[in-house]
């Protein structure tokens, strides 16, 4: 019921993916989501926002963020981390994540979303036809609209959860067959 929803991977941060193994696998495109997804709501670029997009660049990664809030919030994180970014982005509507890609020179076959909200921000990837890390939120203090969504995810990850284990075991099955 709630697949449309659901993410590709789930994971305590963004700070923990292996964004180098990733690359292995040939994603060369990373759109992310900035508050309570890189760091908490409203702060600027920290020391580990800067390593990130550094060690991303280097790897070759291609990076952008998109998100709802106004520039004079997102300028300012993008400018210090050197990454493009595309404000007031609408999310969940996909058009804004497919611009994003035009503008990295990636595709849906090559790119990754990154975010904290299963509404907004994985939603809209999922219809844009990108594959989504969904990360836990940084930090519990959120905007009124956002806590409430909180509450909504719940059944959602619940059944993401039971989802994962069932396609688990589906795949232990098949593994133990195939010997």
């Amino acid at each position: 019921m709630f697949q449309k929803l659901y993410p590709w991977k789930y994971v305590d941060s963004a700070y923990e993916i292996d964004f180098d193994g990733l690359y292995r696998k040939g994603y060369r495109g990373i759109i992310f989501d900035i508050d309570n997804t890189l760091v908490p709501h409203g702060a600027p670029a920290d020391e580990r926002a800067r390593t990130l997009f550094s060690h991303l660049k280097e790897l070759g990664c291609r990076c952008m963020a998109l998100s709802n809030n106004k520039e004079p919030r997102v300028k300012p994180f993008c400018d210090a981390v050197g990454i493009p970014y595309i404000d007031k982005a609408d999310k969940p509507k996909p058009g804004n994540y497919r611009r994003a890609m035009e503008q990295m020179g990636t595709d849906t076959s090559n790119t990754l979303f990154v975010g904290d909200q299963i509404f907004t921000d994985i939603c809209g990837a999922n219809f844009a036809g990108i594959r989504t890390i969904l990360v836990k939120p940084i930090h519990p203090k959120e905007e009124i609209q956002i806590v409430l969504k909180r509450y909504l995810e719940k059944p959602v990850l619940i059944s993401y959860r039971r989802y994962r284990k069932r396609m688990e075991k589906k795949r232990m099955r098949g593994a133990s067959a195939r010997k």
